[in-house]
Protein backbone atom coordinates (compact mmCIF):
# COMPACT_ATOMS: atom_id res chain seq x y z
CA UNK A 1 0.00 0.00 0.00
CA UNK A 2 0.85 3.44 -0.93
CA UNK A 3 0.33 6.78 1.66
CA UNK A 4 0.06 10.15 1.18
CA UNK A 5 0.10 12.19 4.32
CA UNK A 6 -0.53 15.76 3.80
CA UNK A 7 2.43 15.52 0.98
CA UNK A 8 3.09 19.24 -0.72
CA UNK A 9 5.52 19.85 -3.31
CA UNK A 10 7.28 23.62 -3.14
CA UNK A 11 9.49 24.64 -5.83
CA UNK A 12 12.09 27.65 -5.25
CA UNK A 13 10.18 31.11 -5.55
CA UNK A 14 7.49 29.45 -3.81
CA UNK A 15 5.50 27.63 -6.33
CA UNK A 16 3.29 24.50 -4.38
CA UNK A 17 2.92 22.30 -7.54
CA UNK A 18 1.08 19.82 -5.00
CA UNK A 19 -0.68 20.90 -2.01
CA UNK A 20 -1.16 18.81 0.90
CA UNK A 21 -2.40 15.93 -0.74
CA UNK A 22 -3.88 12.92 1.36
CA UNK A 23 -4.94 9.53 -0.23
CA UNK A 24 -4.02 5.68 -0.07
CA UNK A 25 -3.07 3.52 -3.31
CA UNK A 26 -4.27 -0.12 -2.61
CA UNK A 27 -2.12 -3.18 -2.77
CA UNK A 28 -2.97 -4.68 -6.79
CA UNK A 29 -4.99 -1.26 -7.56
CA UNK A 30 -4.43 0.34 -10.50
CA UNK A 31 -4.92 3.78 -9.78
CA UNK A 32 -5.21 6.74 -12.32
CA UNK A 33 -4.37 10.45 -11.64
CA UNK A 34 -5.53 12.86 -14.03
CA UNK A 35 -6.22 16.54 -14.68
CA UNK A 36 -5.48 19.37 -17.04
CA UNK A 37 -1.70 20.59 -17.48
CA UNK A 38 -0.24 21.76 -14.39
CA UNK A 39 -2.74 20.18 -12.00
CA UNK A 40 0.66 18.44 -10.30
CA UNK A 41 -0.84 14.53 -11.59
CA UNK A 42 3.22 13.75 -13.06
CA UNK A 43 4.93 15.36 -9.93
CA UNK A 44 2.82 13.12 -7.28
CA UNK A 45 3.79 10.26 -9.05
CA UNK A 46 7.42 11.06 -9.31
CA UNK A 47 7.22 11.80 -5.57
CA UNK A 48 6.97 8.17 -5.38
CA UNK A 49 9.89 6.90 -6.65
CA UNK A 50 12.03 10.52 -5.45
CA UNK A 51 12.57 11.37 -8.70
CA UNK A 52 11.15 14.49 -7.56
CA UNK A 53 11.17 14.59 -3.74
CA UNK A 54 8.62 16.27 -1.69
CA UNK A 55 8.77 19.15 0.56
CA UNK A 56 6.34 18.19 3.40
CA UNK A 57 4.08 15.44 4.55
CA UNK A 58 4.68 11.66 4.27
CA UNK A 59 4.84 8.96 1.60
CA UNK A 60 4.75 5.47 2.96
CA UNK A 61 4.91 2.44 0.77
CA UNK A 62 3.84 -0.70 3.50
CA UNK A 63 4.41 1.50 6.47
CA UNK A 64 7.65 2.53 5.68
CA UNK A 65 8.80 6.25 4.71
CA UNK A 66 10.57 6.43 1.33
CA UNK A 67 12.85 8.64 2.84
CA UNK A 68 13.98 5.90 4.81
CA UNK A 69 15.23 4.39 1.70
CA UNK A 70 18.05 4.51 -0.16
CA UNK A 71 16.97 6.07 -3.62
CA UNK A 72 18.59 4.51 -6.01
CA UNK A 73 17.28 1.33 -4.12
CA UNK A 74 13.99 2.37 -4.08
CA UNK A 75 13.70 3.19 -7.53
CA UNK A 76 15.40 -0.31 -8.66
CA UNK A 77 12.51 -1.68 -6.61
CA UNK A 78 9.26 0.18 -8.74
CA UNK A 79 8.77 -0.01 -12.12
CA UNK A 80 8.69 2.80 -14.57
CA UNK A 81 7.41 3.74 -18.02
CA UNK A 82 7.35 7.06 -19.63
CA UNK A 83 6.24 8.40 -22.92
CA UNK A 84 9.61 8.61 -24.15
CA UNK A 85 10.31 5.41 -23.57
CA UNK A 86 13.60 5.95 -22.78
CA UNK A 87 15.62 2.39 -24.14
CA UNK A 88 19.71 2.81 -24.58
CA UNK A 89 20.07 3.32 -28.33
CA UNK A 90 23.06 1.26 -28.48
CA UNK A 91 21.75 -2.05 -26.28
CA UNK A 92 20.23 -4.91 -27.46
CA UNK A 93 16.29 -5.55 -27.08
CA UNK A 94 17.11 -8.01 -24.27
CA UNK A 95 20.01 -6.29 -22.60
CA UNK A 96 17.47 -3.07 -22.18
CA UNK A 97 15.23 -5.53 -20.20
CA UNK A 98 17.84 -7.02 -18.32
CA UNK A 99 19.69 -3.77 -16.75
CA UNK A 100 17.74 -3.91 -13.55
CA UNK A 101 17.83 -7.60 -12.70
CA UNK A 102 22.04 -7.01 -13.05
CA UNK A 103 21.82 -4.23 -11.26
CA UNK A 104 20.06 -5.91 -8.68
CA UNK A 105 22.59 -8.47 -8.82
CA UNK A 106 20.59 -11.49 -10.27
CA UNK A 107 22.30 -14.97 -11.10
CA UNK A 108 23.14 -13.86 -14.97
CA UNK A 109 21.53 -17.58 -15.55
CA UNK A 110 18.08 -16.18 -14.36
CA UNK A 111 17.99 -13.22 -16.34
CA UNK A 112 18.00 -14.88 -19.76
CA UNK A 113 14.44 -17.05 -18.96
CA UNK A 114 13.27 -13.91 -17.30
CA UNK A 115 14.10 -11.38 -20.71
CA UNK A 116 12.30 -14.67 -22.76
CA UNK A 117 9.53 -14.94 -20.79
CA UNK A 118 8.67 -10.89 -20.92
CA UNK A 119 9.01 -10.01 -24.08
CA UNK A 120 6.47 -13.49 -24.69
CA UNK A 121 4.24 -11.32 -22.40
CA UNK A 122 3.92 -8.01 -23.71
CA UNK A 123 3.56 -9.64 -27.41
CA UNK A 124 7.04 -9.62 -29.04
CA UNK A 125 8.55 -12.81 -30.11
CA UNK A 126 12.21 -13.11 -28.46
CA UNK A 127 13.58 -15.23 -31.21
CA UNK A 128 13.05 -12.36 -33.62
CA UNK A 129 12.79 -9.00 -31.15
CA UNK A 130 15.85 -10.15 -29.04
CA UNK A 131 18.99 -9.31 -30.26
CA UNK A 132 17.55 -6.23 -32.25
CA UNK A 133 18.09 -2.64 -31.34
CA UNK A 134 15.55 -0.14 -30.57
CA UNK A 135 15.56 1.66 -33.76
CA UNK A 136 14.58 -1.92 -35.54
CA UNK A 137 11.36 -1.26 -33.48
CA UNK A 138 8.00 0.25 -33.89
CA UNK A 139 7.06 2.88 -32.02
CA UNK A 140 4.11 0.44 -30.34
CA UNK A 141 7.12 -2.66 -30.35
CA UNK A 142 9.52 0.07 -28.18
CA UNK A 143 7.00 0.64 -25.67
CA UNK A 144 6.05 -2.98 -25.28
CA UNK A 145 9.81 -3.35 -24.29
CA UNK A 146 9.45 -0.41 -21.86
CA UNK A 147 6.37 -2.29 -20.39
CA UNK A 148 8.87 -5.36 -19.91
CA UNK A 149 11.75 -3.69 -18.96
CA UNK A 150 8.84 -1.87 -15.81
CA UNK A 151 8.51 -5.92 -15.11
CA UNK A 152 11.58 -7.33 -15.53
CA UNK A 153 12.80 -7.67 -11.40
CA UNK A 154 9.33 -8.31 -10.62
CA UNK A 155 8.74 -5.19 -8.78
CA UNK A 156 5.39 -4.82 -6.54
CA UNK A 157 4.93 -1.37 -8.25
CA UNK A 158 5.05 0.15 -11.39
CA UNK A 159 4.86 4.18 -12.49
CA UNK A 160 3.44 5.04 -15.92
CA UNK A 161 3.75 7.90 -16.98
CA UNK A 162 1.62 8.79 -19.84
CA UNK A 163 2.78 5.81 -21.72
CA UNK A 164 0.77 5.74 -24.64
CA UNK A 165 -0.42 9.11 -25.67
CA UNK A 166 2.47 9.37 -28.41
CA UNK A 167 1.43 6.19 -29.70
CA UNK A 168 -1.01 6.21 -32.71
CA UNK A 169 -4.94 5.15 -32.21
CA UNK A 170 -4.81 1.74 -33.16
CA UNK A 171 -1.36 0.77 -31.08
CA UNK A 172 -2.90 2.99 -28.35
CA UNK A 173 -5.71 1.22 -27.93
CA UNK A 174 -4.01 -2.65 -28.52
CA UNK A 175 -1.44 -1.86 -25.54
CA UNK A 176 -4.44 -0.35 -23.13
CA UNK A 177 -6.24 -3.57 -23.69
CA UNK A 178 -3.24 -5.78 -22.81
CA UNK A 179 -2.26 -3.24 -20.13
CA UNK A 180 -5.67 -4.55 -18.49
CA UNK A 181 -5.32 -7.93 -19.20
CA UNK A 182 -1.63 -7.86 -17.47
CA UNK A 183 -2.46 -5.85 -14.38
CA UNK A 184 -5.16 -8.49 -14.15
CA UNK A 185 -3.17 -11.20 -14.38
CA UNK A 186 0.13 -10.28 -12.45
CA UNK A 187 -1.65 -7.46 -9.84
CA UNK A 188 1.05 -5.01 -9.51
CA UNK A 189 -0.06 -1.93 -7.43
CA UNK A 190 0.03 0.80 -10.74
CA UNK A 191 -0.03 4.28 -10.77
CA UNK A 192 -1.06 5.50 -14.31
CA UNK A 193 -0.64 9.27 -15.74
CA UNK A 194 -2.95 10.26 -18.32
CA UNK A 195 -4.28 13.14 -19.43
CA UNK A 196 -7.37 11.76 -21.69
CA UNK A 197 -10.55 11.14 -19.64
CA UNK A 198 -11.56 8.20 -22.15
CA UNK A 199 -8.12 6.59 -21.04
CA UNK A 200 -8.59 6.95 -17.50
CA UNK A 201 -12.30 5.29 -17.46
CA UNK A 202 -11.31 2.73 -19.26
CA UNK A 203 -8.22 1.17 -17.59
CA UNK A 204 -8.38 2.89 -13.97
CA UNK A 205 -9.61 0.93 -10.94
CA UNK A 206 -10.35 4.30 -9.23
CA UNK A 207 -9.42 7.78 -10.49
CA UNK A 208 -8.09 11.09 -8.91
CA UNK A 209 -8.53 14.21 -10.34
CA UNK A 210 -6.53 17.05 -9.54
CA UNK A 211 -6.21 20.78 -10.17
CA UNK A 212 -4.04 23.39 -9.21
CA UNK A 213 -1.64 20.75 -7.18
CA UNK A 214 -5.24 19.47 -4.94
CA UNK A 215 -6.81 16.43 -5.31
CA UNK A 216 -10.39 17.16 -5.75
CA UNK A 217 -12.27 13.59 -5.90
CA UNK A 218 -10.95 9.87 -5.54
CA UNK A 219 -13.14 7.44 -6.76
CA UNK A 220 -14.32 4.46 -9.10
CA UNK A 221 -15.19 5.88 -12.54
CA UNK A 222 -18.63 4.57 -11.87
CA UNK A 223 -19.23 6.84 -9.07
CA UNK A 224 -17.20 10.03 -10.36
CA UNK A 225 -19.88 9.59 -13.22
CA UNK A 226 -22.72 9.66 -11.15
CA UNK A 227 -21.61 11.35 -7.86
CA UNK A 228 -19.01 14.15 -8.39
CA UNK A 229 -17.77 15.71 -5.31
CA UNK A 230 -17.10 19.33 -6.81
CA UNK A 231 -18.32 21.57 -9.68
CA UNK A 232 -14.74 20.96 -11.71
CA UNK A 233 -15.27 17.59 -11.27
CA UNK A 234 -18.64 17.63 -12.85
CA UNK A 235 -17.13 19.50 -15.72
CA UNK A 236 -14.15 17.77 -16.07
CA UNK A 237 -15.87 14.63 -16.96
CA UNK A 238 -18.89 16.42 -18.72
CA UNK A 239 -22.01 14.94 -16.13
CA UNK A 240 -23.73 18.30 -17.12
CA UNK A 241 -24.26 18.00 -20.26
CA UNK A 242 -24.16 13.69 -20.82
CA UNK A 243 -24.85 12.34 -17.97
CA UNK A 244 -27.24 14.69 -16.39
CA UNK A 245 -29.80 15.09 -18.91
CA UNK A 246 -28.79 12.65 -21.93
CA UNK A 247 -31.85 11.78 -22.70
CA UNK A 248 -32.72 15.97 -24.02
CA UNK A 249 -29.86 15.39 -26.28
CA UNK A 250 -30.63 14.86 -29.85
CA UNK A 251 -27.83 12.20 -30.59
CA UNK A 252 -27.21 14.16 -33.79
CA UNK A 253 -25.58 16.59 -31.38
CA UNK A 254 -23.03 14.27 -30.47
CA UNK A 255 -22.25 12.50 -33.70
CA UNK A 256 -19.28 13.13 -35.91
CA UNK A 257 -20.27 13.88 -39.81
CA UNK A 258 -16.91 13.05 -40.86
CA UNK A 259 -17.38 9.33 -41.84
CA UNK A 260 -14.73 7.25 -44.00
CA UNK A 261 -16.42 4.58 -45.75
CA UNK A 262 -15.76 1.97 -48.17
CA UNK A 263 -17.68 -0.31 -50.52
CA UNK A 264 -17.49 -3.98 -49.64
CA UNK A 265 -15.41 -4.73 -52.71
CA UNK A 266 -12.49 -2.38 -51.72
CA UNK A 267 -9.20 -4.36 -51.91
CA UNK A 268 -7.06 -4.55 -48.51
CA UNK A 269 -4.35 -2.48 -50.00
CA UNK A 270 -6.49 0.39 -51.06
CA UNK A 271 -8.39 -0.16 -48.02
CA UNK A 272 -4.97 0.08 -45.63
CA UNK A 273 -3.97 2.97 -47.61
CA UNK A 274 -7.24 4.67 -46.76
CA UNK A 275 -7.12 3.94 -43.15
CA UNK A 276 -3.20 4.83 -42.83
CA UNK A 277 -4.38 8.44 -45.04
CA UNK A 278 -7.37 9.31 -42.52
CA UNK A 279 -5.81 8.08 -39.56
CA UNK A 280 -8.45 6.04 -38.48
CA UNK A 281 -8.86 2.58 -36.72
CA UNK A 282 -11.99 1.53 -38.14
CA UNK A 283 -13.85 1.59 -41.76
CA UNK A 284 -17.61 1.87 -41.76
CA UNK A 285 -18.68 0.13 -44.90
CA UNK A 286 -22.10 0.96 -47.23
CA UNK A 287 -23.03 0.33 -50.19
CA UNK A 288 -23.75 2.91 -53.67
CA UNK A 289 -26.57 4.72 -51.83
CA UNK A 290 -24.55 5.12 -48.63
CA UNK A 291 -26.91 2.74 -46.73
CA UNK A 292 -24.94 0.68 -43.62
CA UNK A 293 -23.79 -2.92 -44.39
CA UNK A 294 -20.93 -3.75 -41.70
CA UNK A 295 -17.86 -2.62 -40.22
CA UNK A 296 -13.87 -3.57 -41.12
CA UNK A 297 -11.27 -2.74 -38.03
CA UNK A 298 -7.74 -1.99 -39.08
CA UNK A 299 -6.33 -4.83 -36.85
CA UNK A 300 -8.41 -7.55 -38.71
CA UNK A 301 -7.32 -6.14 -41.52
CA UNK A 302 -4.15 -6.00 -41.07
CA UNK A 303 -3.94 -9.17 -39.08
CA UNK A 304 -5.47 -11.09 -41.94
CA UNK A 305 -4.62 -9.06 -44.91
CA UNK A 306 -3.16 -12.08 -46.97
CA UNK A 307 -5.78 -14.37 -46.69
CA UNK A 308 -8.57 -12.04 -48.40
CA UNK A 309 -9.06 -10.25 -51.62
CA UNK A 310 -11.74 -7.83 -50.63
CA UNK A 311 -12.44 -6.25 -47.26
CA UNK A 312 -16.32 -7.78 -47.50
CA UNK A 313 -14.14 -11.43 -46.72
CA UNK A 314 -13.70 -9.99 -42.95
CA UNK A 315 -16.95 -7.49 -42.53
CA UNK A 316 -18.47 -7.51 -39.02
CA UNK A 317 -22.00 -6.87 -38.83
CA UNK A 318 -23.50 -3.67 -38.49
CA UNK A 319 -24.95 -3.47 -35.05
CA UNK A 320 -25.14 -1.56 -32.93
CA UNK A 321 -26.63 1.40 -34.86
CA UNK A 322 -29.06 4.13 -33.75
CA UNK A 323 -31.65 6.24 -35.89
CA UNK A 324 -31.56 9.68 -35.87
CA UNK A 325 -34.31 10.13 -33.19
CA UNK A 326 -32.52 8.11 -30.38
CA UNK A 327 -30.87 10.83 -27.90
CA UNK A 328 -27.26 10.79 -26.17
CA UNK A 329 -28.74 8.54 -23.46
CA UNK A 330 -28.91 5.66 -26.13
CA UNK A 331 -25.92 6.34 -27.39
CA UNK A 332 -24.38 6.03 -23.65
CA UNK A 333 -26.34 2.90 -22.63
CA UNK A 334 -25.66 1.04 -26.16
CA UNK A 335 -21.70 2.04 -26.28
CA UNK A 336 -21.03 -0.84 -24.06
CA UNK A 337 -22.40 -2.45 -26.56
CA UNK A 338 -19.98 -1.24 -29.16
CA UNK A 339 -17.38 -3.54 -30.15
CA UNK A 340 -15.77 -0.78 -32.22
CA UNK A 341 -16.61 1.63 -29.58
CA UNK A 342 -18.90 3.27 -32.42
CA UNK A 343 -22.34 3.57 -33.38
CA UNK A 344 -23.32 4.89 -36.68
CA UNK A 345 -26.35 7.18 -37.21
CA UNK A 346 -28.60 6.10 -39.66
CA UNK A 347 -32.21 7.92 -41.32
CA UNK A 348 -35.05 5.75 -42.11
CA UNK A 349 -33.77 4.35 -44.79
CA UNK A 350 -30.64 3.16 -43.08
CA UNK A 351 -28.17 5.72 -44.76
CA UNK A 352 -25.54 6.59 -42.41
CA UNK A 353 -25.62 10.18 -41.44
CA UNK A 354 -22.79 10.51 -38.55
CA UNK A 355 -20.90 8.28 -36.21
CA UNK A 356 -20.89 8.45 -32.47
CA UNK A 357 -17.73 7.62 -30.74
CA UNK A 358 -15.79 7.57 -27.76
CA UNK A 359 -14.65 10.29 -28.77
CA UNK A 360 -17.53 12.51 -30.31
CA UNK A 361 -19.04 11.48 -26.55
CA UNK A 362 -15.58 13.28 -25.00
CA UNK A 363 -16.18 16.10 -27.23
CA UNK A 364 -19.28 17.07 -26.01
CA UNK A 365 -18.09 16.89 -22.57
CA UNK A 366 -15.54 19.13 -23.43
CA UNK A 367 -17.95 22.01 -25.26
CA UNK A 368 -19.89 21.75 -21.78
CA UNK A 369 -16.51 22.13 -19.90
CA UNK A 370 -16.17 25.61 -21.99
CA UNK A 371 -19.54 26.85 -22.22
CA UNK A 372 -19.93 26.46 -18.64
CA UNK A 373 -16.58 28.12 -18.05
CA UNK A 374 -17.32 31.09 -20.11
CA UNK A 375 -20.87 31.54 -18.67
CA UNK A 376 -18.45 31.22 -14.76
CA UNK A 377 -16.35 34.38 -16.50
CA UNK A 378 -19.04 36.62 -17.98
Amino acid sequence: MIKFENVTKTYDGGFQAVKSVNFEIEEGELLVLIGPSGSGKSTTMKMINRIIPHTRGTISIDGKDIKSYNAAELRRNIGYVIQQIGLFPHYTIEKNIAIVPQLKGWDPKDIQPRVKELLEMVGLDPEIHATRYPKELSGGQQQRVGIARALASNPDIILMDEPFSALDPITREQLQAEMITLHKKLKKTIVFVTHDIDEALKMGDRIAIMKDGKLLQLDTPEKLLHEPAHGFVEEFIGKHRIIQNPELMPVTEIMSETIVTSPPERSPERALSLIRQRKITNLVITDDDQKLLGFVSAYDLIRRFDSITKVDDIMEPAVPYLLASATAKDAIVMMDEAPFGMIPIVDENHKVMGLVTRGSLLSAMSSQWTETEENHNE
